[in-house]
């Protein structure tokens, strides 16, 4: 999306029930991965917090040894945890009022998908009632060197518990949207717009704003005299959001003026 489009979106999300999820899994992919842990906050901003539910989960699978250096949770833990046959039923009222929220909801909506086919529910919510708080904090926070959630977790003094439990990283992803939608809600478009101009977008990204193949709108910026950014590892070619657009613009403009 543009940035008038998000800035938009974001102002919608903070009139929004909020249904905020985290969960602790054995893995990353589902379902040979399976949740261990589940936290729902439910919330907005204009009362806050109504309810949060934590429950540990026995999925009947052995928990690796790295998932508990990392969470603390153990097998004996969730082997005297209620099932997931018990819990999750529990759980889908509540996941199906509100929008979903999470830090990360690339990889907490399809585990939570998951886990409620196995257990014969059909769970879907359509990208309008996402909302991912670390594409958000890319967005608000362009100058932060990192937006993982114990980071901004340290960075902002939010104090939780232990990261990497599904009660804390809720209520951290719950601060975390409270502080940054309010902030969308008390900021002047022109200021917003300006930060919003700062972030760094993948190719992926890219693309989706120009509505065309990467080879095409990667041309587009090259022609323009954008120069990308190299990032990470999987050398990952980034370019800044302010200048895709104003070439995206700019290219809007030529086609419009060709068609008169």
């Amino acid at each position: 999306m543009l940035s008038t489009e998000l800035l938009t979106f974001y102002r919608q999300m903070a009139q929004r029930d909020l249904t905020i999820v985290d969960l602790e899994t054995t893995g990353f992919k589902p379902p040979v991965a399976r949740a261990i842990e589940i936290s729902i906050i439910k919330a907005n901003l204009e009362d806050g917090i109504q309810q949060q539910v934590t429950h540990l989960i026995n999925p009947g699978v052995r928990v690796p040894e790295h998932i508990t250096r990392i969470t603390g949770i153990s097998q004996a833990m969730v082997a005297s945890a209620d099932q997931s046959t018990e819990i999750w039923p529990a759980c889908l009222p509540l996941l199906e009022t509100g929008i979903f929220t999470a830090h990360n909801a690339a990889f907490d909506y399809p585990f939570v998908k998951a886990e409620l086919k196995l257990q014969g529910q059909t769970f879907h919510k359509p990208s309008h009632e996402q909302f991912c708080t670390v594409i958000f904090s890319r967005l608000m926070l362009p100058d932060l060197p990192s937006r993982s959630l114990p980071n901004l977790v340290e960075h902002f003094g939010f104090e939780v518990g232990r990261s990497h439990r599904a009660g804390a990283d809720t209520m951290a992803c719950w601060l975390l949207a409270k502080m940054l939608l309010t902030e969308v809600c008390e900021t002047n478009d022109a200021e917003l717009l300006q930060r919003f101009g700062k972030q760094w977008l993948p190719m992926q990204e890219v693309t989706k704003i120009f509505g065309c193949k990467q080879a095409i709108a990667q041309r587009k910026l090259h022609l323009a005299g954008l120069e990308p950014r190299i990032s990470g590892r999987s050398k990952t070619l980034m370019y800044q959001r302010a200048e895709v657009e104003r070439v995206f613009w700019e290219t809007q403009g030529r086609q419009t003026s060709l068609l008169e």
